[in-house]
């Protein structure tokens, strides 16, 4: 959970389906490197609105410090790019390697089957469509929202046990549905992902 509106709506949306959900927030910076005015993602703030929110819809929820990891597999590969005159996409990088990759690690150790996001992108699976047992990576349905480029590099067994329960709805029906609920969070800024 970053904290912001569409994850906070997906924790919901995937509880009423059923599931149990468990909140899980990535601290990406240390802390002498925030910015309150800049806490946009996985600083203090968001930190504490989506502890808020799980709160709030009755799921538990847990912070893991991948300051390190992101600073290495994230920070350097951006660097490095940009160096080389090259156009990074860190979320993407940060979406394969630390959500998708420690991440889930983390996850499975709490007994997880699956990692949820609150992007904007739909994964069908072979139930839906007959795709012999592929997952397959599609634009969400809000042409304004569509983040299904930031998870472009996710592998097969990533994309099987990912849900994506927002890409199917339009941004202001995610919005409409955490003022229902009272979120704090229903008309927060969006992040740039």
């Amino acid at each position: 959970m970053s904290g912001g509106v569409d994850s906070s709506v997906a924790g919901y949306l995937l509880r009423e389906q059923g599931y149990e959900v468990i909140g899980v927030t990535m601290k990406v910076w240390p802390q002498d490197c925030i910015s309150r005015a800049e806490d946009k993602c996985c600083g203090p703030q968001a930190v504490a609105d989506a502890r808020g929110v799980a709160h709030a819809l009755g799921f538990p929820h847990y912070v893991v410090d991948e300051a390190d990891q992101f600073a290495e597999l994230v920070i350097n590969y951006f660097s490095s790019e940009y160096q080389a005159g090259r156009t990074p996409n860190p979320c993407v990088m940060c979406n394969e390697k630390l959500k998708f990759g420690n991440l889930w690690q983390k996850a499975e150790a709490l007994g997880c089957d699956y990692i949820a996001t609150g992007h904007y992108a739909m994964i069908e699976h072979a139930d839906d469509q007959g795709y012999s047992g592929r997952a397959v990576l599609r634009k969400g349905i809000d042409p304004r929202k569509d983040q299904s480029y930031f998870l472009f590099s996710l592998r097969q067994e990533q994309l099987q046990r990912a849900l994506t329960p927002v890409g199917r709805m339009a941004k202001s029906e995610i919005r409409a549905i955490a003022r229902k609920l009272g979120l704090k969070v229903a008309d927060k800024t969006d992040s740039q992902e």
